[in-house]
């Protein structure tokens, strides 16, 4: 028996032990931020790929439960997008719900603020502070079934008990108002308009405006999906290499 256990000894000595399998980078990116970019995926790609989805979370953490976009990781990726030249064209995909009005606007601007070529696409939803987001691009796409939701700023569960809090949301609002109608064909009039809307949403002001509605009132340029958005994205690459080309010579 001695010599049987030993030669099982022996025999588990000479067998190689499994390594375990470290996760690649682009595994551990995934892991901590839930998204990756499409030049990590295919190293010839020129388009970073942004991804806003559920509740954008600003200056407050929101629950775990909560599918939460943090502003926090949107900023470096946005700052890597225009320091990296190999990126030429960022699509944004949104389908989100609103959240923090400030961070919200943090982001909208950034996106504005880019000098590469971008396109939004609105699938599902881009609610509330999801609005001037989705008109911070330098083209918008929004799916025919998607919605979006324009309604005032509001402070839930809060109760405005002195003069400047509210001097604070209305110079906020026009903040946002300003935005939106900048960087849409939408005017302030049709603008406020759908904000303080009465009857169209239960037990609030605002208005839910559908894809076509959207192109229609001029939130939004266009209706389409993933295939028209990267299509006008690759135009707006070539426009804008023309454009160096020619400020060059």
């Amino acid at each position: 028996m001695a010599q049987n256990r030993k030669y099982t000894n022996e025999q588990e000595e000479g067998q190689e032990q499994p390594k375990e399998d470290k996760p690649s980078p682009l595994m551990e990116k995934i892991q901590q931020l839930g998204q990756t970019n499409v030049p990590q995926l295919s190293q010839d790609s020129k388009i970073h790929c942004l991804t806003i989805v559920g509740q954008i979370e600003g200056h407050l953490q929101l629950p775990p439960q909560n599918k939460t976009t943090k502003y926090e990781h949107l900023i470096p990726q946005l700052v890597a997008i225009e320091q990296n030249p190999k990126i030429e064209g960022v699509l944004v995909i949104l389908n989100t719900v609103g959240g923090d009005v400030e961070a919200g606007l943090a982001i909208s601007e950034m996106l504005a603020s880019l000098s590469k070529p971008s396109v939004s696409i609105v699938l599902g939803g881009g609610h509330s502070i999801g609005v001037p987001i989705a008109v911070s691009c330098d083209y918008s796409f929004i799916a025919e079934t998607a919605t979006m939701t324009i309604h005032p700023i509001r402070l839930t569960g809060l109760v405005i008990g002195v003069p400047q809090t509210f001097e604070y949301l209305d110079k906020m609002q026009e903040r946002v108002v300003r935005f939106v109608t900048r960087h849409s064909n939408i005017t302030e009039e049709k603008f406020k308009d759908l904000m303080f809307e009465k009857g169209n949403l239960t037990r609030d002001i605002g208005t839910n405006v559908i894809g076509t509605d959207a192109v229609k009132y001029g939130l939004i340029d266009e209706i389409g999906g993933i295939g028209q958005a990267m299509k006008k994205l690759d135009e707006l690459i070539e426009m804008n290499k023309d454009q160096k080309e020619e400020l060059i010579q």
